[in-house]
């Protein structure tokens, strides 16, 4: 019997696990519990609450009824005995002594039910107003549950999105850009200083300084060539 226990406290202890996860995932189902147990107690109470209602009513009624009866009974015990109806005054009197009794009983009994029935109309309006509650609980936390998921899913999104291929394809990029930039500067640097290179700048600086001794000559013929004319005028 004990292991058939232990296997029911397992079972039980696994189930509540199981129930509070779907809970955790599904929190709204939790509220709905936990609201309708709270619906529920408050129609039981309320039930209570109309049964101590009516028992305080039907004491105030009795009390009415026999407050009356007492009246009346008093009445009847003057005329009695105003009219030396000795024996109706006796039976009177002891009908009047126990409505006496009777009502103090009753007043007793029905200053109870009042006490009762306000308690009990007390802890219905609790009642009331924790399911009210618990229900603006209920709509302000789903709120705010469905913006935490969405801000969640726009956070994986956005992690999704990531552009670290993209930035190292950009940077691979502007390595190569640099690179064959370095490489045509170093081909001009190597070309400057090369032999070949210095030859042709030679060359060039050759080509200048005959250019320049040609335009010399031309020079120094036309000046010849004027001061000759300028002779013959003479």
């Amino acid at each position: 019997m004990g292991l058939i226990s232990r296997l029911g406290n397992l079972w039980r202890g696994f189930l509540s696990l199981w129930i509070s996860g779907i809970e955790k995932e599904h929190p709204e189902i939790a509220y709905e519990n936990a609201i309708n147990s709270m619906v529920g107690k408050y129609a039981k109470l309320k039930s209570a609450t109309a049964a101590i209602i009516r028992r305080r009513e039907e004491l105030e009624d009795r009390f009415k009824r026999a407050s009356t009866e007492l009246q009346q009974t008093e009445a009847e015990l003057n005329t009695a005995v105003e009219t030396n109806q000795d024996d109706l005054a006796l039976v009177l009197i002891q009908k009047r002594n126990q409505l006496n009794a009777d009502i103090a009983e009753l007043k007793t009994d029905m200053e109870s039910a009042r006490s009762d029935a306000d308690s009990a109309k007390s802890s219905l309006l609790s009642v009331q107003g924790e399911i009210r509650k618990l229900k603006a609980e209920r709509d302000s936390m789903l709120a705010k549950m469905q913006s935490a998921q969405a801000r969640l899913r726009v956070q994986e999104q956005l992690d999704g999105l990531s552009v670290d291929d993209e930035v190292r394809a950009l940077d691979n990029v502007r390595t190569h850009i640099k690179n064959t930039i370095a490489e045509a500067n170093l081909g001009k640097e190597l070309s400057d200083t090369s032999l070949d290179g210095r030859l042709a700048n030679l060359r060039n600086q050759v080509g200048d300084v005959q250019a320049k001794q040609e335009l010399a000559e031309l020079k120094a013929r036309k000046a010849a060539q004027q001061a000759a004319q300028g002779q013959k005028t003479m």
